[in-house]
């Protein structure tokens, strides 16, 4: 419902910017024919959501930025005991799987979900993965690389200046160059302990003001 999604929605969007979430499901199976059910635990599918092939985003290592988890939601569907799920969480706790911001909650959020009866699958438990990352900006960071080779190469600017609003200043697409530079240096931001005294303003910008 809505307000289920509103009340899940807040926790893994802490502040208005950093709302950009990754998917990650498990586990993924091509078979067509259901001959017997496998016997997934709890503990096995949170593991694997956490694992890079079972992302839907690939996001390249950034050695520069100590990337980490805002916020884990997890959606466990299948036959599960809700002690399962608390030992599972605790045995990803006391392994350190999954490294959270410094200045937040490091936690995991489950819902349980039931199976539908209309959907035969080979896996006991399946699982659904809502994280939002810090890593998400390097894809960001790629978009403007690819962004400013274009632009100086002026490709398909003669394109824009013959619509009405590009045809005296293109202005608007350096504004949105900004908007996606805040954007980057806010998730990089996120990764420290001092993000909640993070205003956005570049120090270059903050000392001229003064």
């Amino acid at each position: 419902s809505s307000g289920i999604n509103a009340e899940y929605g807040a926790s893994l969007i802490p502040t208005p910017r950093l709302h950009f979430l990754m998917t990650g499901y498990t586990p993924l199976t091509l078979d067509h024919k259901i001959s017997n059910v496998r016997k997934t635990t709890v503990l096995d599918v949170m593991r694997r959501l956490l694992q890079p092939k079972n992302i839907m985003v690939s996001t390249p290592k950034d050695r520069r930025h100590n990337h980490c988890y805002v916020s884990i939601l997890n959606i466990i569907q299948g036959e599960v005991d809700p002690t399962q799920v608390h030992k599972s969480l605790q045995r990803i706790r006391e392994r350190k799987l999954a490294n959270f911001i410094p200045w937040g909650p490091a936690s995991i959020q489950v819902a349980l979900s039931k199976k539908s009866p209309y959907i035969q699958t080979a896996h006991r438990v399946s699982g659904l993965m809502l994280a939002n990352h810090t890593s998400i900006s390097s894809l960001f960071s790629k978009t403007l690389q690819q962004y400013d080779r274009l632009k100086a190469r002026g490709a398909f600017l003669e394109q824009f200046k013959k619509e009405k609003m590009f045809s005296e200043s293109l202005d608007e697409f350096d504004n949105a160059r900004e908007v996606v530079q805040q954007l980057i240096d806010e998730y990089q931001a996120a990764t420290q302990v001092d993000y909640k005294m993070y205003s956005g303003v570049p120090q270059e910008s903050a000392k001229s003001a003064e």
